[in-house]
């Protein structure tokens, strides 16, 4: 006998849900952003166009920034400077000027060592009535001069010995901290001069063109991030109220008949329309990117199915069970007899549950629908069919 074609199958389960109540929203971005300039200057590069993709912290337009450029290789050349300073302050004094200062004051020892001496001469001469007043004095002027000489050589020796002293050192390490701070000052002045993306998304507006000029704070380009969207629905109170963050909402939209989507409810607004008396629900979805373009765009029609009405046992499947083809929806049952041939069955949809779609056709608890390889079988095909445990997943 010919193998057929191999299959996974779950149950049909019944569950007590909520009916549920159809209401239409539209597609939004959850975040969108006017990009503006932190700075004023010409437009040399606009690096984006409208309906590109990017990527967070990616380039959009960058200014003319010559002259900021010039300011900071000058002021990196004084931190240089600075910074070469504050080395020199913190090494001490070099081995050679404690040598020189050392030899300086041997010298004045040996000046005041021989003016001492002189005067001691020129004193014992003097008792002795051998000189005049004038040349003592002149001896005495000569050793009270070479000692102080002595005095300063000495003191300076010390100086240079102990080296910089700690405030001289600070006072160094302040004037590198100014001047560091003027080259970041710079820098920041040329990071404003190029625009980059605040998060990955897509452009939707261009604001300038390469050549114009702008000013601080002036709109560069939009931006809006669609890898989740929400959609906004109005929802009459009596509904609105019904609902609670977090509960799984059915999506479906015209343009893409093949597809379901589940998300669920974000935040419900609690202020009304005066007009309408409705009040704002977001339903939180994911999207993907395809080709370079979301599926899900902003300003789509959506069409949501609220889980808000009174609560009834009803049939659910795998949402992995349907099949989709434009505007039908059907599910493979494979029978449970041994020849195991599939047969399709219209259904309708309703509520998403944990997982499950709840669907209303044909169908019994209990019966077996394929829920993997579905995408290729035909009415009356034989399968083989083995048991899925996508219900406990779903569950779970």
């Amino acid at each position: 006998m010919a193998q057929g074609t191999s299959v996974l199958v779950s149950e049909i389960v019944e569950r007590e849900v909520n009916t549920g109540h159809r209401v239409v929203g539209t597609v939004m971005p959850i975040r969108k952003s006017t990009v503006g300039t932190g700075a004023g200057g010409r437009v040399v590069e606009y690096l984006v166009n409208i309906g590109d993709i990017v990527s967070e912290g990616q380039p959009l337009a960058k200014l003319r920034t010559g002259t900021l450029e010039i300011e900071l290789q000058a002021a990196q050349a004084e931190l240089t400077l600075r910074q070469e300073e504050l080395r020199e302050r913190k090494n001490g004094s070099r081995p050679e000027e404690i040598s020189e200062a050392k030899a300086r004051m041997l010298a004045a020892q040996a000046i005041r060592r021989n003016a001492v001496t002189r005067l001691n001469r020129l004193q014992q001469l003097y008792d002795k009535k051998a000189i005049n007043d004038t040349e003592l004095d002149n001896a005495t002027e000569q050793s009270e001069a070479a000692d102080q000489a002595l005095q300063a050589l000495e003191a300076t020796l010390q100086r240079i010995q102990a080296g910089p002293r700690v405030e001289q050192i600070a006072q160094a390490q302040a004037r590198v901290s100014l001047q560091q701070a003027q080259v970041e000052l710079i820098e920041d002045r040329i990071r404003k001069n190029t625009i980059y993306a605040p998060f990955s998304g897509f452009v939707t507006m261009e604001h300038t063109e390469v050549g114009e000029w702008v000013s601080s704070a002036d709109p560069i380009a939009e931006m809006i991030a669609l890898d989740e969207v929400e959609v906004l629905s109005n929802v009459p109170a009596e509904q609105a109220v019904r609902l609670k963050r977090g509960i799984e909402v059915r999506v479906e939209f015209q343009e893409l008949p093949g597809e379901v989507f589940t998300g669920s409810v974000e935040r419900v607004v609690p202020i009304a329309d005066s007009r309408t008396r409705t009040f704002p629900v977001n339903i939180r979805l994911q999207n993907r990117v395809v080709d370079e373009r979301p599926v899900l765009m902003a300003g789509m029609l959506a069409r949501a199915m609220l889980p808000i009405g009174s609560r009834k046992v009803m049939p659910l499947v795998p949402k992995d069970a349907l099949v989709l083809n434009g505007s039908r929806r059907y599910v493979f049952v494979v029978s449970g007899n041994k020849d195991q041939k599939d047969r399709s069955v219209a259904v309708s949809l309703g509520v998403a549950d944990g997982g499950l779609i709840q669907v209303e056709g044909d169908l019994a608890v209990g019966d077996l629908v394929v829920v993997r390889g579905n995408e290729r079988l035909k009415d009356g095909q034989q399968v083989t069919a083995s048991m899925a445990n996508v219900l406990q997943k779903a569950a779970d």
